[in-house]
């Protein structure tokens, strides 16, 4: 028989408990090892975000800077064109001689079957006109850099009307513009800029100058008209529509500016093959037909190729300085794609 002391009634109500009392013992009762172990990992989470936090924001550029920094080959390629551009630009300067003038002590022995080689005052020796032909390969940088430039920045103007132009509208305007470049881009470089030279009653520099410049316009048409539309369903085009913005100014102030990164770095990859397509040019005799002007294309067809077998230098150095400049270019572009597009990206 069970003690009714000891045994507690049914009825016995139980006593209150306090919530704040049973949180602290909770709290007391963990155990220490545990809690360290939290306080350790939040700290080192925090530290992890301190480190990694962006401060500031970094633009687009900036970034796309600072990776053509640290790659090697837009480091190269960017050192051959800046040498190019300040040779060009400092011709006057650096040249010892008038590229157009023709020198006694050049001329003296001078013949059809001997070009004399280097000497004091001439390094590279002469031409066959007796002019110095160092001097001549360095006004020669200028010529070609003035013909490259120029050719790529008006493909690259037509290229983006007609791309900006079939990108906007779309449509029966998209394309006619299209088949029409299709067509050209159907005609391999060379033969159309041939073509285009052959047309002019005479041939000259600018004459060169356009037939390149239109050989590129199909590259940066397609290249932007397809930017464009990529541009035409993104959303802040879309919340532009639907806040009411009239379609000039979509296209000017929002899809333009962000399709324009890659024509920019095809411009880059362009001028290489500009200055291929102008020495070819002056290769075939197409180009200018002046004799005075120094030009790396026209020195390597006309000199270059009707005196090899007397004086093969006067081919080898506007041929290697043709080749050098055109992979400083291509090897910038490369960088600059792959730094600017993260699909590039290696």
């Amino acid at each position: 028989m069970s003690d009714p002391i000891t045994r507690p009634t049914v009825g016995t109500p139980r006593e209150s408990v306090d919530p704040s009392a049973v949180e602290e013992k909770r709290e007391g009762t963990l155990p220490r090892g545990i809690d360290r172990l939290g306080e350790r990992k939040r700290a080192r989470l925090e530290q992890l975000a301190q480190a990694t936090a962006d401060k500031g924001g970094v633009s687009l550029v900036r970034d796309a800077f600072r990776r053509l920094r640290r790659n090697p080959t837009a480091i190269v390629g960017a050192s051959i064109v800046a040498l190019f551009i300040l040779v060009a630009i400092f011709a006057p300067l650096l040249a010892p001689h008038d590229p157009a003038q023709r020198f006694d002590e050049l001329t003296k022995n001078l013949t059809v079957d001997n070009i004399p080689g280097a000497s004091s005052g001439f390094p590279l020796g002469s031409d066959p006109l007796g002019r110095d032909f160092l001097s001549r390969m360095i006004h020669g940088s200028r010529q070609t850099l003035f013909v490259g430039v120029l050719a790529t920045l008006i493909g690259l103007g037509l290229g983006v009307l007609i791309g900006a132009i079939s990108g906007a509208f779309g449509g029966w305007v998209d394309n006619i513009l299209m088949r029409f470049t299709d067509v050209m881009l159907a005609l391999p470089a060379l033969l159309l800029a041939i073509s285009l030279v052959a047309m002019a009653s005479r041939s000259s520099q600018w004459t060169v100058i356009l037939a390149v410049a239109i050989v590129n316009v199909p590259i940066f048409a397609r290249l932007l008209r397809g930017s464009m539309l990529a541009q035409r369903e993104s959303d802040h085009v879309l919340a532009a529509r639907a806040l009411g913005v009239k379609q000039g100014s979509i296209v000017l102030r929002h899809m333009l500016p962000n399709a324009m990164t890659a024509v920019i770095v095809q411009a880059t990859l362009t001028l290489s093959t500009a200055i291929l397509e102008a020495a070819s040019l002056s290769f075939l005799g197409l180009g200018d037909p002046d004799i005075n002007r120094a030009e790396w294309g026209l020195m390597l067809g006309v000199d270059g190729q009707r005196y090899f077998e007397v004086r093969p230098e006067l081919a080898y150095f506007p041929a290697v300085a043709i080749i050098v400049v055109a992979l400083g270019f291509t090897l910038l572009g490369e960088g600059m794609r792959e730094a600017i597009d993260p699909k590039s990206r290696r």
